[in-house]
């Protein structure tokens, strides 16, 4: 790679690593992995199994593999985990992958320039190299595997493990007959053996030249496992933020700049008569939140009210919609435009049959036929699937007593989050300030939250809507360079 003449996209100067207080890159000497070199499974225990991760920050570099598609994959992966994560990306790497849906994806700027600096005068990859825990290399091409055993640093994702004291993990991809070469698998043993790299075995299947053999990328469980054992119980290398990569931008500052969101709040009347009505104790707090959180984080809200009483955020746009059939109506015509759907609404499972037109009578007696209303979410989720790219869709689901019928809820609604709370339990009904939820994914994912105000319940459920969002730009913006690629 030649001199860099002009700044990069992140505002970096286009200097040489000279003047920038590190040596050029060389290697360091490296512990050897926790749990042995070939790591593929293995747990850190002490800590929740989805959070091993916690605190640590994990470099993944990208070669230029067909299976650099995955690396979004990957990133969540470990983000589940609870890693901190910045992306490392080969020259060949970014014509399978945007390095703007990784910047996106892990909120940090991709080093993909081995040149470039950072706005502080520092080498990117160098600060990668000193403050992560672990480096993935995933996939890791052939051509990849035979630089590295040779100590060859040209591009980030080799510079990066030769000045780095942090252990190692490689996934190899490629073709089955290019891995099981007499040079591939003398680079590979080199790695393992010699640099005491982790090397997460490719498995068994089809390629993408058509054959099948060994080659493909290991599963993303695998790859996650292989890192937290070979961090293992290791002190975090890099507490202090500032000694971490720079971030694109922080969490929650701006990240649903762009998305049109629309919010559901308060409670639906479905009338008995002119005067009475059927409804619930819900004042709308909880859904104004969400409305004042995603505002605040750059969004366009559609906030379509039922009975409420809180002030609504002035920013928003207001669509007042007090019965179920109204609140039906008024998501369906919002849907089509939405990049977000959150029904906090406590909407009427019922309603009388016929409505009288004139006040009744006390004396009259009054016996109600009811019949179910329309179920607004499930309806969605038929409507959004049609869309291209379809919402996301968040549902609310207010219990008493337990929480069981809750994944239920989430699969027959066919929405992509549920929101839970038990409205029995203190603090945590109508009408207060605060909420204990939990958090359920179509993933798979069951996130139980403390008692927290019902603000900063809006801001984690936005947190998790963000990067939903990401990862669906992301995904389709991958998908079109394949198309492109292979075109």
């Amino acid at each position: 790679m030649g001199p860099c003449a002009r700044g990069d996209r992140r505002g970096r100067s286009g200097h040489h690593a000279q003047g920038s207080g590190h040596p050029p890159c060389r290697g360091r000497g490296r512990p050897a992995p926790a749990n042995g070199a070939d790591v593929t499974s293995g747990a850190v225990r002490g800590r929740p199994p989805a959070r091993r991760l916690d605190g640590r920050l994990v470099a993944l570099g990208v070669t230029g593999s067909i299976a650099a598609y995955k690396a979004p994959e990957l990133v969540r992966a470990l983000q589940t985990a609870g890693a901190d994560v910045v992306a490392l990306l080969s020259p060949a790497a970014t014509r399978f992958v945007a390095p703007l849906a990784l910047e996106a994806l892990t909120r940090h700027p991709v080093e993909d320039d081995l040149l470039a600096l950072l706005p502080d005068g520092r080498m990117g990859h160098i600060v990668v190299a000193d403050a992560a825990d672990a480096i993935l290399v995933a996939p890791a091409t052939a051509h990849w595997l035979g630089a590295m055993a040779n100590g060859l640093a040209g591009d980030t994702v080799t510079a990066t493990c030769l000045a780095t004291a942090a252990p190692v993990v490689v996934a190899p991809a490629m073709d089955g007959g290019m891995y099981a070469h007499p040079a591939t698998r003398a680079n590979v043993r080199r790695l393992r053996d010699d640099f005491g790299y982790a090397i997460v075995e490719p498995e068994d299947g089809p390629l993408a030249s058509g054959s099948l053999g060994v080659g493909r990328l290991a599963r993303a469980d695998r790859i996650v496992e292989a890192v937290v054992a070979a961090i293992g119980d290791r002190p975090i290398r890099a507490a202090d933020p500032a000694a971490r990569p720079p971030r694109s931008h922080e969490p929650r500052e701006g990240d649903l700049t762009g998305r049109h969101v629309i919010v559901t709040a308060g409670g639906t009347a479905e009338p008995i008569d002119p005067v009475r009505f059927i409804g619930n104790r819900s004042t709308g707090r909880m859904g104004v939140a969400v409305a004042e959180a995603a505002l605040d984080r750059g969004a366009r809200v559609t906030l379509i009210v039922g009975l409420t009483t809180v002030a609504l955020p002035p920013q928003a746009e207001q669509v007042r919609a007090e019965t179920t059939a109204a609140m039906r109506v008024a998501v369906l015509e919002a849907l089509p435009a939405a990049d977000a759907l959150v029904m906090a609404a406590a909407v009427a499972d019922f309603r009388p049959r016929r409505a009288a037109t004139a006040k009744l009578g006390r004396r009259d007696g009054l016996t109600l036929e009811l019949e179910p209303t329309e179920d607004i979410l499930a309806e969605a989720a038929v409507r959004a699937r049609r869309l291209d790219p379809g919402p996301l869709l968040v549902g609310f689901a207010a219990e008493t007593g337990s929480l069981d019928r809750a994944p239920g809820k989430l699969t027959g609604k066919g929405v992509d989050l549920l929101v839970a709370n038990d409205v029995a339990e203190d603090g945590s009904g109508f009408g207060s300030e605060t909420n204990r939820v939990t958090i359920l994914s179509k993933a798979g994912q069951r996130d139980e939250l403390p008692l927290l105000t019902k603000r900063e319940v809006a801001d984690r459920l936005l947190d998790r809507v963000a990067r939903a969002l990401d990862d669906r730009d992301a995904a389709a913006q991958t998908q079109a360079m394949i198309g492109t690629t292979t075109t």
